[in-house]
C-alpha cells in the first residue's frame, strides 16, 4: 500500500472520529433542540406578517424585483437554516486560551485548524438534522415552497458546504485576535452584529442600497448564508451556480493562506488575565 493511500486512510478514519462526537453534543444538549422549534417558529410568524404588511402597504407586486412568495420563502430559509451555518470560533479560542488548553490542543497529533473544520462541519450537518421538523413545519404551515429541481437542490447543497468553508476560515482568521485579547465576549458580539446585516440574515442582499451590496460583496458573509439560501430560495437560478462556486472557492483560497499565515504569528503571543 502506498504512503499516499494510508494517508488518506488515516485521515478518513481521523475524521470519522471527530464527526462521530457531534451527535453526543446535540444529545447532551436536546433541551436546545424543543427551545430552537419554538423561537423559530415564533419568528417566522412575525415575519410572515411583517413582509406582508410591507408588500400591502408599497401597493407593488414586487420589491427590488421580488414577489411576496419569493422573499417570505428567502427568509423563512434564512431562519430555519441559518444558524446551521454558523460557528463561534472566537468563543471557542477564548475558552482554550482563558483554560491554558490551547497548548495542549496543539499537542495533538492532528492539525489544529483541520480538526476545527471537521468538529463545525458534523455540527452544521447534525444541525441541519433537526431542522427538518421545522422545514416540515414551514411547508404545512406557512407556505415554503422547496424547488422541484435536482439542479436547484445540487447548486445548494455544494454552496452550502463552500460557503460554510468560508466562513470558518474568516472566524478562524477572526478568533486569531483573541490571542491579543483578555475577553472575547465583545469580538464575538461584534462580528455577530455585523454578518446578520451583511449575510442576508435580515433581507436578502438584492433589497439593500447600492452602496451597501457593495460592502456585503467585499465581505466574506454572504458567501455562507445568502448564496446557498438564494440558490434554494429561486431567487437566483441554478445556472448561476458555476460562477458563484468559483468566488467562494477563491474566498477559500485566500483566506486559508491569510488564516495559517495569522494563526502561526499569533499563537506566539497569548494575552491572558494576570499577564
Amino acid at each position: 500500500m502506498s504512503a499516499a493511500l494510508k494517508g488518506l486512510r488515516r485521515t478518513l478514519r481521523i475524521s470519522g472520529a471527530f464527526l462521530s462526537t457531534s451527535p453526543k453534543v446535540f444529545m447532551a444538549y436536546s433541551i436546545w433542540f424543543w427551545m430552537e422549534i419554538i423561537v423559530t417558529v415564533f419568528s417566522m410568524v412575525i415575519f410572515l406578517y411583517f413582509w406582508r404588511a410591507i408588500y400591502a402597504s408599497s401597493g407593488q407586486a414586487t420589491l427590488s424585483g421580488l414577489s411576496l412568495n419569493q422573499t417570505l420563502n428567502y427568509i423563512i430559509l434564512a431562519r430555519v437554516i441559518g444558524p446551521a451555518l454558523e460557528n463561534r470560533m472566537i468563543f471557542n479560542f477564548g475558552y482554550y486560551i482563558r483554560e491554558g488548553l490551547i497548548a495542549i490542543e496543539m499537542l495533538r497529533p492532528v492539525d489544529f485548524q483541520f480538526r476545527n473544520y471537521i468538529e463545525m462541519l458534523g455540527l452544521m450537518f447534525m444541525s441541519l438534522l433537526t431542522k427538518v421538523p421545522l422545514i416540515l413545519i414551514a411547508v404545512l404551515f406557512f407556505g415554503l415552497q422547496l424547488p422541484t429541481s435536482a439542479a436547484a437542490w445540487a447548486a445548494f447543497v455544494i454552496a452550502m458546504l463552500l460557503g460554510h468553508a468560508v466562513l470558518f476560515l474568516f472566524d478562524w482568521l477572526y478568533a486569531c485576535l483573541a490571542f491579543y485579547s483578555t475577553e472575547t465576549w465583545g469580538l464575538g458580539v461584534v462580528r455577530e452584529a455585523v454578518a446578520l446585516l451583511f449575510s442576508g440574515g435580515l433581507l436578502p442582499l438584492v433589497m439593500l442600497p447600492g452602496w451597501l451590496q457593495a460592502i456585503a460583496s467585499g465581505l466574506p458573509f454572504a458567501q455562507g448564508l445568502y448564496v446557498p439560501i438564494a440558490l434554494l430560495s429561486g431567487i437566483l437560478p441554478p445556472e448561476a451556480a458555476p460562477r458563484l462556486w468559483l468566488v467562494q472557492l477563491a474566498w477559500i483560497a485566500g483566506l486559508l493562506l491569510a488564516s495559517r499565515l495569522l494563526f502561526s504569528v499569533s499563537v506566539r503571543k497569548v494575552t491572558v488575565q494576570g499577564g
